[in-house]
């Protein structure tokens, strides 16, 4: 609908993007009578030839409705997003298909896959700089951590964001729907080099994501 927007392509990110537009449409529906009605009041008690000014006291009635039904809307707004909010951010899936760490430092992105362990921080993990390759059509679940400062891991394409503090692991999941190549900019002023802190999600068809797997794993054991 909005073609300024980047093209969304996760499963989450649709959820998302249902309810920015409910928010979009109802903040221009409020501004559009907010102008119309400022404009009217211009005209209506302009400054008249022989016409003295006087107190208005105003109308309760209209001031109580004008409080009560934004507050209406706002609240059913909240309560129809807790649930995808919880979906999106509170409840872990428990079995992805690709697990990965991604670490935050001054400033770049660190990508951590486990090795043939499939433990994390060991010596057989595969660590790449900038780069996050997964397949299409599978839920990836990564695990935050930051090194130094406040950093915020942000993939517009999939709709999702996520602060990064120093000491605290945090999850982020999504499920790719197309592939591609996809910005990933820190999205939290860390620091002078903050505007060069970019990475790159790389959605691989299932077929081309074993074959960087391949050579990804080749390239690591003949630096070991």
């Amino acid at each position: 609908m909005l073609d300024w927007l980047p093209e969304n392509i996760s499963l989450e990110g649709k959820e998302v993007d249902f309810f920015f537009y409910i928010s979009y449409y109802l903040t221009n529906v409020a501004f559009i009578l907010v102008a119309i009605t400022m404009v009217a009041f211009l005209i209506i008690y302009r400054q008249k030839p022989g016409q003295k000014a006087k107190y208005t006291h105003g109308n309760n009635t209209l001031e109580i409705i004008w409080t009560v039904v934004p507050t209406v809307i706002l609240l059913v707004f909240v309560l129809m997003t807790q649930a995808s909010w919880a979906k999106l951010k509170y409840t872990p899936p428990a079995n992805p298909d690709i697990r990965v760490e991604v670490i935050g430092k001054q400033f770049n992105w660190v990508i951590v896959y486990p090795g043939p362990d499939k433990k994390f921080g060991t010596a057989d993990d595969l660590k790449l700089d900038n780069q996050l390759n997964v397949p299409v059509n599978k839920q990836v679940l990564i695990t935050l951590k930051g090194e130094d400062v406040i950093h915020s891991f942000f993939i517009p394409a999939v709709r999702l964001k996520q602060d990064i503090l120093p000491g605290k692991k945090t999850p982020f999941w999504f499920t790719p729907i197309k592939t591609g190549k996809y910005e990933m900019p820190c999205a939290e002023l860390c620091g002078v080099g903050h505007s060069g802190m970019k990475g790159e999600l790389i959605v691989h068809t299932e077929e081309s994501y074993q074959k960087w797997l391949k050579t990804a794993w080749s390239k690591k054991e003949e630096k070991s």
